[in-house]
């Protein structure tokens, strides 16, 4: 069977209206074989279910990372804060030691977690994916750490923050005083 192929303008204007879904942006991270960390900065990713608990990632399969990522077994989401541009820049950047000079511990996994970021969940590989150039991981969620503050937000193609708005009973009694 031959394979579809997909023309540059239905692709350019797929990136452009998938751009307009404000997401979070998170850093998945595992050990490598050796026993090294890697970690990949990473949007696509969404809870799952509760019970039992678990979420997805979604991941590049040409990216250099993931034949590591996919044979680790275990591997950690570190939802990212607002003030952490720049660690989300240096994992996706093309630097080799991305780990270098910045503050992580290992969970109760053994998986390189990040410090002061909003969440963090470590998770055994359940099971996966293939969804075109991506792959689908599927983690069951055995730790979690969550604390207060503002997440980093990606929106048409930058980075952006977020701000409240009032809440509809808000505004309810504020149009009905």
């Amino acid at each position: 069977m031959k394979k579809a192929s997909t023309s540059g303008t239905i692709v350019q204007e797929y990136k452009i209206a998938s751009s307009r879904f404000a997401t979070g942006v998170t850093i998945t991270t595992a050990l490598r074989p050796d026993g090294s960390p890697l970690g990949l900065t990473v949007s696509s990713f969404t809870s799952l279910s509760l019970d039992p608990p678990l979420i997805l990632v979604s991941i590049q399969r040409n990216c250099r990372a993931f034949p590591d990522l996919r044979a680790a077994g275990f591997f950690g989401v570190n939802v990212l804060a607002a003030h952490q541009q720049s660690l989300s820049l240096r994992f996706a950047s093309g630097i080799k030691e991305r780990f270098a000079r910045i503050e992580w511990y290992r969970g109760k996994t053994g998986v390189p977690l990040l410090c002061d970021v909003l969440a963090s969940f470590e998770c055994a590989l359940e099971s996966s994916a293939v969804a075109g150039d991506h792959e689908i991981l599927i983690g069951r969620v055995l730790h979690v750490f969550s604390c207060e503050g503002h997440p980093l937000v990606r929106f048409s193609g930058s980075y952006c923050g977020l701000r409240e708005l009032p809440s509809v009973a808000d505004n309810v009694r504020a149009a009905c005083a």
